[in-house]
């Protein structure tokens, strides 16, 4: 994922999540995801998806059961 198509994803997530905290990190060696940060921490990850011709970004977060305990 480029650094313009993480900024246009950071923007719309901020602004429909109404968090401004929530960030999009780039990997160095991946192209096709990032990071998904609220703050310092990692929450989940962004895919970017061009099959077809039709571009869309995935979101993935995941939730550990013994989190939900705290």
């Amino acid at each position: 994922m480029n650094a313009s198509d993480a900024a246009r994803v950071q923007n719309y997530l901020r602004q429909r999540f109404g968090n401004k905290r929530l960030s999009i990190a780039r990997r160095e060696n991946k192209t096709d995801s990032a990071d998904l940060m609220l703050e310092d921490e990692f929450i989940g990850v962004v895919f970017a998806d061009d099959e077809d011709g039709d571009l869309c970004y995935h979101v993935q977060i995941s939730i550990l059961y013994e989190d939900l305990e705290s």
